[in-house]
Formats: C-alpha cells, sequence, structure tokens
C-alpha cells in the first residue's frame, strides 16, 4: 500500500488530517490479526492482532530485565559471599596470633617448670645420697629465708613427698579454634607442628609420667606409711620435723621407701628432665612457624573482601 493510500485509510472523516482517535485505531488495527498467524505466533501474541516491531520491542525489554535482575542477584550474593570470607579471614589471622600469644605462655611455664624439676631432683638426690649416714637430721634440710629467726628454714624433703605437679600447659585458644576453619590458613607442615605441639606423643608423655606414673611412686609410699609405719611407730605425722629426727633410723632401715625414692629420682632426671627439654624445643620451633605464616597473612593486600597478592 501506498504512503497516500495509508493516509486515506487512516483519514476516516476525510478531513486531511489524523486525529487521537483516528492514530489510536491505527495503532489497533496495525499487525495480523492472530486468525492469520501460525500456531506458534498465536502462542506468544498478546491481543488480537500480531506486529512483529511491538513483539521485538517487548523481547528486548524482558531480556534487558532479565540480565538486570540475574546480575544483581549474581553481585548481591558475591559481595555477601566475598564479605564473609573477608570476615573469617580476619578472624583467621587473629587467631593465629592468639595462638602464637599462648605458645608463648607454655614456653613461660615449661620454663618455670624444668626449674622446679631441676630444683627437686637435685633436693631428692641429696637426700638419697646421705640416706644411710649415722645422724640424726639425716631427713632435715636448709634454705635460707629472711622471715625466719635465723635467717633459715628447716623442712624434711620426705614430709612433702606425697605433694605432685602434673604438667599441664594451656591449651585454650588451640581447643577454640581446632574446628573453625582457622588452619586453611596454615601451610601443611605448619598445621602438623602445631597439632604435634597440642596433641603429640612428646607432650603426651609428659602428662603421663608427671601424672599418672608418679602418682603412682606416691600412692605406694603413701600406702606404706599407711599400713605399716602406723603399726610401727608411736606416732606419725610426716608435716613435724621432729617426726623424723626421732624415727629416723627405723626409717632407714626400710628398703622399699629406699628403692621408691630411687624410682622417682630417676623418673625426674631421666624421662622427664629430657621430655621437657625436647617439647621446650617443639615450642621454640612452632612460634617461628607461626610467626612467619602470621607475618606473610599481614603483608598480604586485601582491597575491599578479595586479596590481590596472596602469597600460598
Amino acid at each position: 500500500m501506498s504512503d497516500k493510500n495509508d493516509f486515506d485509510e487512516l483519514d476516516t472523516d476525510k478531513d486531511g488530517k489524523l486525529s487521537r482517535e483516528e492514530f489510536e485505531k491505527r495503532k489497533q488495527l496495525s499487525g495480523i490479526e492472530k486468525e492469520k498467524l501460525n500456531w506458534f505466533l498465536r502462542l506468544i501474541t498478546l491481543g488480537d492482532r500480531f506486529d512483529i516491531r511491538d513483539f521485538w520491542d517487548r523481547l528486548k525489554k524482558s531480556v534487558v530485565e532479565f540480565i538486570i535482575l540475574v546480575f544483581g542477584v549474581t553481585v548481591s550474593f558475591g559481595i555477601e559471599q566475598q564479605g564473609g570470607e573477608s570476615d573469617n579471614r580476619a578472624d583467621g589471622i587473629e587467631n593465629l596470633i592468639n595462638l602464637r600469644e599462648e605458645i608463648d605462655e607454655m614456653i613461660i611455664y615449661t620454663d618455670a617448670y624444668i626449674e622446679q624439676i631441676n630444683w627437686v631432683t637435685e633436693m631428692y638426690e641429696k637426700q638419697y645420697d646421705k640416706w644411710d649416714v649415722d645422724n640424726d637430721s639425716i631427713f632435715i634440710d636448709v634454705m635460707e629465708d629472711e622471715n625466719e629467726p635465723d635467717g633459715k628454714y628447716y623442712f624434711s624433703p620426705m614430709g612433702m613427698y606425697p605433694n605432685r605437679d602434673p604438667f599441664d600447659p594451656t591449651r585454650v585458644s588451640f581447643d577454640a579454634i581446632k574446628l573453625d576453619g582457622t588452619f586453611r590458613l596454615l601451610p601443611k607442615e605448619v598445621g602438623l607442628k602445631v597439632t604435634n605441639i597440642y596433641d603429640g606423643t612428646e607432650l603426651k608423655y609428659l602428662i603421663e609420667n608427671t601424672g599418672k606414673n608418679e602418682e603412682r611412686y606416691v600412692n605406694q609410699f603413701i600406702d606404706r606409711v599407711a599400713n605399716k609405719w602406723v603399726y610401727d611407730l608411736s606416732w606419725v605425722d610426716l608435716d613435724y620435723n621432729e617426726f623424723w629426727i626421732e624415727n629416723r633410723k627405723y626409717i632407714q632401715q626400710d628398703k622399699f621407701i629406699k628403692y621408691n625414692l630411687y624410682k622417682r629420682i630417676d623418673l625426674w632426671k631421666w624421662s622427664i628432665s629430657e621430655q621437657l627439654q625436647l617439647y621446650r624445643t617443639s615450642l621454640e620451633e612452632g612460634t617461628k612457624m607461626l610467626d612467619s605464616v602470621i607475618a606473610v597473612r599481614e603483608s598480604e593486600f586485601e582491597f575491599i573482601w578479595w586479596v590481590l597478592n596472596p602469597k600460598d
């Protein structure tokens, strides 16, 4: 149809111009009647007529809206996920610092325990060496004490023999982070080292020797006192120096107690002392490894939530 014929068809009142009603009518009559379309076009046609230009306009609009929706959801999810990972990473680094500080505390504790074991071993070796000396004061020792009248404190080492102090370093930070994902920030060898410090055989042997094994010797001593000394002696009170002075010959003859002392000294000197030194070395190695990992993690540059220069 020519342009003139198109115009004549639209200009129904033949006044030479198009009114709004005539234009709207043209829009309604544009396109192909639905009855003349094939089954597929009828399926996607809205209204009574199919207009290809209108169809493409609606299609493009729908595609743009779909892309905007998908992009918005994806970006929102990605931001939320990256933000969560960033928070977890920051918490993980803080946990590593806390773990490093805890191992420092364990080194201080171990050093104090080594000093204590050395002092106790020396004191009881001295007691064992003079066991058979013919002197009423062989079970009495002395140490400097400015609070005493003569500046000296007299005591019986065997009177303190039942005392024990099992090795028990702190492990609060390790237990707190063991299952929270912090270990993903550690290289494999560092993670194994830290796990060995807290759950390895070195610590288990120390806990066993200063716990169950030493307790066995203490219980044997207590049983001996309760089942023999109390029946053979007129009075038994291990806290009084007078008891050890008055009964020193009887106690000297008790070879069971002397042998018990020998075995306990042997445990301190040749097992516990060596294990303490090995464990302290492991603690030192662990701190150096953690220092290296923490330094690397803190040197990584994080832009918003993304690590731009990961060092793994």
